[in-house]
């Protein structure tokens, strides 16, 4: 029996979440955890209780209230616990490669925002983050190189990781990505006097909602006023957006609708005509593969990032996301049924790279295991 030890100890919600359970899903579906001592240290046992059964879970309740803490335990608490353990495979799923006593390390790394230039501009809305973010690029870098592989979500993060600290094993792991069976593609608009776009986020200054409010007043100076883009923002859930109402809450074509629950966002998805996706950083974009589902058009930032979550779609049109005149230009051009889409194929991502979590642990626990 190996020990397998897997350390998350800051995720409580969203898309690393639910990294983490799709990691110890499919470990308990390849039923590793039966010939294996699997060890998975959380923020919070409640969180995780549908695995209590079968996997020993170790709790760091602190781990959130203070990046000093999270480094604590990462550099220094972990090797410490580590000692004498006689660890098999360690996979850190948060970013950072701790300090550990293992045979094997991984580290899965998420955060894009070392990769992505830095605007002092939107330090107000987030100091903490900001900094950290500046931060970041040097603590992917200590003990990176003790890693057996570094795991990304997609292929232009790895060729970051191997340009910016020479790495010669970078493992592309693409998540899981579950799409609901309630979103409607065929759902009737019955305000078809007005053209309806949507962009579905949460309000982070890095997601660029300015970009596309800006382009609305360009379109609204012209005279192109029959269409409405839906936000799902209402002003009140930070600074940034409390910023976006200020500035942009005059105008007409703009609707400030709030955060929405799943199901209706898919029921959204079928109402609208058209997706806007302009967000300058993303680990995957969620949204993208979501509305990809609908079949209906898409405006997309013309990023890395953006270009892989696309992949294979016939409808699809991908715009600078700096120019609002550009967006504003295509936007009307999708208002007249007048885009021209761009047919894109999915590229082939070169090995190694693992298409799910399945063939993922195949490549790092398996062989341990047996």
């Amino acid at each position: 029996m190996k020990t397998i030890v897997i350390s998350g100890i800051n995720f409580f919600e969203g898309g690393p979440l639910s990294v983490y359970k799709d990691c110890l899903d499919n470990i308990i579906k390849s039923r590793l955890n039966e010939t294996n001592k699997i060890i998975a240290f959380v923020h919070k046992k409640e969180i995780f209780a549908e695995y209590a059964d079968k996997v020993i879970l170790i709790e760091l309740p602190k781990s959130r209230k203070s990046y000093l803490y999270r480094l604590w335990y990462e550099y220094f608490y972990f090797y410490f616990y580590s000692k004498g353990k006689n660890v098999d495979v360690w996979l850190s799923l948060h970013d950072i490669t701790p300090n550990v006593k293992a045979k094997n390390r991984y580290v899965y790394c998420h955060n894009p925002s070392p990769f992505m230039k830095t605007e002092l501009k939107n330090l107000k809305y987030s100091y903490k983050n900001f900094l950290f973010s500046l931060f970041y690029k040097y603590l992917y870098k200590i003990n990176i190189e003790k890693n057996i592989a570094v795991i990304v979500q997609q292929d232009w993060m790895r060729q970051e990781f191997i340009n910016r600290y020479k790495l010669k094993n970078v493992i592309v792991a693409r998540p899981t990505v579950i799409i609901s069976e309630d979103i409607n593609s065929n759902t009737p608009n019955e305000q078809k006097n007005k053209y309806q776009f949507i962009y579905p986020s949460f309000p982070r200054f890095f997601k660029n909602f300015e970009v596309i409010c800006t382009a609305c007043g360009i379109l609204e100076e012209k005279g192109v006023t029959d269409y409405e883009v839906l936000l799902t923002i209402d002003g009140n859930e930070n600074r940034y957006s409390k910023d976006l109402k200020t500035h942009f809450g005059k105008l007409q074509s703009v609707k400030f609708i709030g955060l929405q629950e799943r199901g209706n966002l898919f029921n959204l998805y079928g109402t609208s005509d058209c997706m806007i996706f302009p967000s300058k950083l993303e680990t995957w974009g969620l949204p993208i593969s979501e509305y990809k589902e609908t079949g209906k058009p898409m405006l997309v930032a013309n990023l890395p990032y953006a270009h892989e979550t696309v992949g294979t779609y016939n409808k699809v049109v991908f715009f600078n996301s700096n120019k609002p005149e550009d967006l504003a230009c295509f936007m009307e051009k999708q208002i007249r049924q007048g885009n021209t889409y761009q047919n894109v194929v999915e590229k082939k991502v070169m090995h190694p790279f693992a298409r799910d979590w399945k063939e993922l642990l195949k490549m790092i626990l398996i062989p341990t295991g047996e």
